[in-house]
């Protein structure tokens, strides 16, 4: 958003692009509490979206599309002294050796957190790790969704977890999560009462548009066409992106 979609939009309408990164439950809890002022509000998750609908949640949302998805892989710092292995054995052989530094997001608040811990607990029955699911319960190896890049390409992290569009864009190697099939699932939307609903209208009809797409398919987004929409009330203005609205 920051380094592709945003200069993209700003260049094709002459709207003024300002982004706030985070875990979609995050920034759904600071809309909600009126912390966060927000024109367009994107998710990695449906359910952050049904948490902002009906009146006991502010009527924030009562719309959404989803546009896109990107399956959960491992990032790793390629000067790491564990690249090598995570090239050459399973990765959660990898993720229980000695000394690894693990990067994943908090699972009360973010989608791809909350995923981390899913891939992390069904792998450990799976090959009856007990350490592998240790990693899901520690609080050690939890970090705020937008310092999780900085923290790997710093040093600071050998591996995290990611979605591979993020990955990508960011220049990270990854190795995928064999045997569980996660991912993300994005969706957008104009919240209520926005206080630029023009340009809000115009986001959206550039992200899903000819425009963003391929910044989109770059990245390794695979787009969900047309948007599948939920709810009721979306902009007549944008019936041209939103088919079934």
């Amino acid at each position: 958003m920051e380094k592709q979609i945003g200069p993209g939009f700003q260049a094709a309408t002459g709207y003024t692009f300002t982004g706030t990164s985070g875990d979609s439950g995050a920034l759904a809890t600071a809309i909600k509490g009126k912390v966060q002022v927000g024109d367009v509000y994107i998710s990695a998750n449906p359910t952050k979206d049904v948490g902002l609908e009906g009146a006991a949640n502010g009527n924030w949302v009562s719309w959404y599309a989803t546009f896109a998805s990107s399956p959960l892989v491992l990032g790793y710092n390629p000067s790491s002294k564990f690249a090598a292995d995570l090239k050459t054995k399973p990765w959660y052989q990898v993720l229980t050796e000695q000394g690894i530094l693990i990067g994943r997001t908090d699972p009360t608040t973010d989608p791809k957190g909350q995923l981390s811990v899913e891939a992390l607990n069904q792998t450990a029955t799976a090959h009856n790790l007990p350490a592998l699911k240790a990693i899901g319960t520690s609080s050690n190896n939890v970090y705020p969704e937008n310092t999780l890049v900085g923290r790997l390409q710093a040093k600071q992290l050998d591996v995290g977890f990611f979605y591979a569009a993020e990955a990508k864009a960011a220049n990270i190697p990854t190795v995928p999560i064999t045997g569980v099939s996660l991912a993300a699932m994005y969706t957008v939307t104009v919240l209520k009462n926005a206080p630029h609903d023009a340009g809000a209208q115009a986001f959206v009809s550039y992200l899903l548009g000819a425009g963003a797409k391929p910044a989109l398919e770059s990245d390794g987004f695979s787009l969900v066409t047309p948007p599948t929409v939920s709810g009721t009330g979306a902009p007549a203005g944008l019936q041209h992106v939103l088919p079934a609205a």
